[in-house]
This record gives structure tokens, C-alpha cells and sequence, in this order.
């Protein structure tokens, strides 16, 4: 068995499932399990739907309902046989009945709640879900649906839950792999639910974090995460375009690339295939000729000491200084605990004596944690920064690394560095408005030669 996952623009439109079934339809003798996140950008769209009903817009909430419908029906109405349309209308009717009841809930108690956040983003997935499973008989094959809710069991932290692998693990061998044995199942990504039956989601991203979940769960041979690019690159194609496929890297490579910005993976997605080592797959929807890439859990090695260059954009960097002139005992625990309690994950950190540099990627709460830090230390905030890291095996233990990093960044000013902490990445903070120029000296550095067992 494998799973194939596919994102929101591989299942955007009718074109774009009648092109994802002629894939999946083309491995039917591998017992795949889909898995597919929301149409297009219908989480984005429905979030929208309800935040203007908690304002008071109940009106043009309904509004955006009925354009969504009608977007959802015009695309499916394409894919679905004829006989099959009455059970689109029907479970349309369904979905969208219960949408609207929800934003009725909403509006009466102008309060989108953690809960309902997840009751209503829970929606696209399973409107895709289905759909897809009615798009796959249209194309000919024997296709079951399977909620994920019924199977992915979590806790009930809303908008960011944590799976509760034994029971759900346990579910997916009873429910999900006997099934594949004969027909293709599909299943929405992103969703679950606690163990009262109450709705809950992975967090944004989470359709990745899901077909890990479920390849662990049903012992798949491989779990493919299919999107609209050839794989992971050696750069950002947003930031700098030219970047080289990378045919082949590790699981701990791969989940730095993943954690410092690249889109192409959710971060979380290799953690339940390294503990089941099975391989994952990124590959292009829209060009599924190309291999693609391979992540694994041995070693890659490689004569290119870099393997990718990521980077984060939207960075905050926070500057800590000790109200004493020598650093007090407990003051890390401190900071830390500020950062903790109000939920903000901390990606870099640098100190000193009296100091302490922290980088953030969410805002929302710097408010109250500049309140808090204030009590203890003078806090300074740089805005509009970015993180660039280096990716590659045994980056610590390759000697003239950094002077090769600093030469190709000459004229750009650095602002925070963190090396030694990981034996994968060298990463750096400077002005977002350096990122371009910074990404393409250093891919001009280490890319202009490469190694052609990993690289394409």
C-alpha cells in the first residue's frame, strides 16, 4: 500500500482531480489511500466567512456561503456520472446547510471560538473529500470514502491538536487497511477528532502531517506528497528562481528545510515516517513524469556540502537585556517561560553575559510579552527580519564553512547567527529586504558545481 496525498491546487478545480485520478488511477496495483486537502483556497475562504459573522456580518457571511457552494458545485458537477449527481446535490446540501447554522452560531454570540474555529475550517477537507471520491468513479475506479474523524483520534487542543497515535494507529489497521486491500480510499487531510467526537484540526498544513499519520498507521511502503512543484530545490523559487532538484536527502535534512520555510513540506510530516521508516516522496502534480524527491531515513551523502537554502520570512527579532550587570541566575528560565505561556515558539537564540537575541515568527501576542519581559529587562523589537539557513550533512564538522557563508555575504549585514546547535544548518537573521541578493550569493557559492547523484 502507499498513500498519495494531494494539496489544495492539485484538487482546485474539475481539470485538476480529472488530472490527479489519472495519476492515482495509474498505480492502482500499489493500493493507494488519497489523501487531499481543501479545494483551492476554500480553509482561507471559509475562515473569512466566519470572522465576518463574529463581526456582526451575518449577511455578507451568507453571501460568501452561497459563492462558495456554487464554486464547490460548478467544479464537481464536471467530474461526477450522472447518476451519481443526486448524491453531490445531497451531501452539498448537507455541508453547506451545516455551515450555515454554524454561522448563525457565530453571529448570535459574536465569538469565533478555538472549537468552532475547527468545526468550520474542518469543511473543506470534507467537502474534498468527497467530491474526489465521486470524481474517481467518474474516472472508473471502485473508490470508498473514509471521514478521517472516524479515524485520526486526537486531543482536544482546538486549531493545533496532537494525534493520539496508539488508539489512532490502531483504528487505521481495523478500518482503512483492509479497505485498500480492495478499493481506493480517500480521505480528507488536516482533520480529526478528540476522543468525544468533537471535530478538531492538525493545524494549517496538516493534510502533510495527516498521510504521514495514516502511512504510519496502515504500514504503507511509501507516502507520496503530491503539490505543484518538481520537489524540494536548492532554494526558494520565490525568493530566487534557478534552483536544482534534489533527488534524494534525509530525514533530518529535510525536516530543517521543512522547519526553517520550506513550503514544499509541513514540518511535522516526517516525524511518524522516520519512526516507521518509510520513505516519503514530494512530487508535481502537474508534471508527474519527474521523479521528483526521495527523503529517507539513511544518510545522503554528498559532495556538495549544502544541500538547500531555505529561508523565513516575517521574522521578529527580540533583544532581552538584564536590568543587573551579570546575567542572574534563572533569568533564561524566565524569558522562556514568558514566551511559553503565552504560546509563541522561539526559532533562534543567541546570548551573551547580559543578553539574550530571540527570534519569532507570530506577533500576536508581542504585546503582552514585551509587558511581561519589561519587569525583568529593557526589550528591544527589530522588525521586518528574515532567517536564512543552510542545509546540509555534517555542516558543523566541514571545516571553512562559515568563512565561505561570510565571504559570499560580504555587504550584507548580519544580524544574528546560530551554528553548532544543529549539525545541519548554519542559519543567520538579516533585514528581509537583503534576502534576495543574500540567497542567491550563497546558491551562486555552493551550487555552481554539483553532484550529480543527488542533484538534477
Amino acid at each position: 500500500m502507499i498513500v498519495m496525498k494531494f494539496g489544495g491546487t492539485s484538487v482546485e478545480s474539475a481539470t485538476a482531480i480529472a488530472r490527479v485520478a489519472t495519476i492515482v488511477s495509474a498505480r492502482l496495483d500499489r493500493r493507494p489511500v488519497v489523501v487531499v486537502s481543501a479545494m483551492g483556497k476554500t480553509t482561507n475562504r471559509l475562515l473569512a466567512i466566519a470572522k465576518a459573522a463574529a463581526e456582526g456580518q451575518q449577511s455578507e457571511a451568507l453571501r460568501q456561503l452561497e459563492e462558495l457552494r456554487e464554486y464547490h458545485r460548478s467544479e464537481a458537477v464536471q467530474i461526477v456520472r450522472e447518476e451519481d449527481k443526486a448524491e453531490l446535490d445531497q451531501l452539498l446540501d448537507e455541508h453547506f446547510t451545516e455551515l450555515s447554522q454554524m454561522v448563525a452560531e457565530i453571529a448570535q454570540v459574536e465569538e469565533f471560538s478555538p472549537r468552532m474555529v475547527d468545526a468550520v475550517s474542518s469543511m473543506g477537507e470534507r467537502l474534498s473529500s468527497r467530491i474526489v471520491t465521486l470524481g474517481f468513479r467518474h474516472a472508473g475506479m471502485d473508490t470508498v470514502h473514509v471521514d478521517s474523524r472516524a479515524v485520526l483520534v486526537t486531543d482536544t487542543r482546538h486549531t493545533h491538536a496532537a494525534p493520539i497515535f496508539q488508539r489512532t494507529y490502531a483504528r487505521m489497521r481495523e478500518t482503512v487497511a483492509p479497505l485498500a486491500e480492495k478499493q481506493v480510499v480517500v480521505m480528507g487531510g488536516f482533520i480529526g477528532s478528540s476522543q468525544d467526537g468533537t471535530t478538531t484540526t492538525l493545524g494549517r498544513g496538516g493534510s502533510d502531517y495527516s498521510a504521514s499519520i495514516i502511512g504510519a498507521g496502515i504500514g504503507a511502503e511509501e507516502i507520496q506528497i503530491w503539490t505543484d512543484v518538481d520537489g524540494m530545490l536548492t532554494c526558494d523559487p520565490r525568493i530566487v528562481p534557478g534552483g536544482y532538484r534534489i533527488k534524494t536527502i534525509s530525514f533530518a535534512e529535510a525536516a530543517e528545510l521543512a522547519y526553517f520555510g520550506a513550503k514544499v513540506l509541513h514540518p511535522a510530516t516526517v516525524l511518524p515516517a522516520v519512526e516507521k521508516n518509510i520513505p516519503v516522496l514530494v512530487l508535481n502534480s502537474r508534471n508527474p513524469e519527474v521523479s521528483g524527491t526521495r527523503i529517507v531515513k539513511e544518510t545522503v551523502h554528498c559532495r556538495n556540502v549544502i544541500k538547500s537554502i531555505a529561508c523565513k520570512t516575517g521574522i521578529t527579532v527580540v533583544k532581552i537585556q538584564s536590568l543587573r550587570m551579570l546575567m542572574a541566575h534563572g533569568f533564561l528560565h524566565r524569558i522562556f517561560e514568558v514566551f511559553d505561556r503565552f504560546q509563541t515558539p522561539v526559532d533562534m537564540v543567541t546570548t551573551s553575559e547580559v543578553s539574550v537575541s530571540l527570534t519569532i515568527d507570530n506577533d500576536s501576542n508581542l504585546d503582552d510579552i514585551k509587558d511581561e519581559l519589561s519587569r525583568i529587562a529593557e526589550v528591544e523589537v527589530e522588525t521586518n527580519r528574515a532567517i536564512v539557513c543552510a542545509v546540509g550533512d555534517n555542516v558543523r564538522g566541514t571545516p571553512g564553512i562559515g568563512a565561505r557563508i561570510f565571504r559570499a555575504l560580504s555587504g550584507i549585514n548580519v544580524l544574528m547567527i546560530s551554528q553548532g546547535a544543529s549539525q545541519l544548518n548554519f542559519s543567520f537573521v538579516i533585514d528581509a529586504t537583503e534576502l534576495r541578493p543574500a540567497v542567491q550569493s550563497l546558491h551562486d557559492e555552493f551550487f555552481s558545481t554539483l553532484d550529480p547523484e543527488v542533484f538534477a
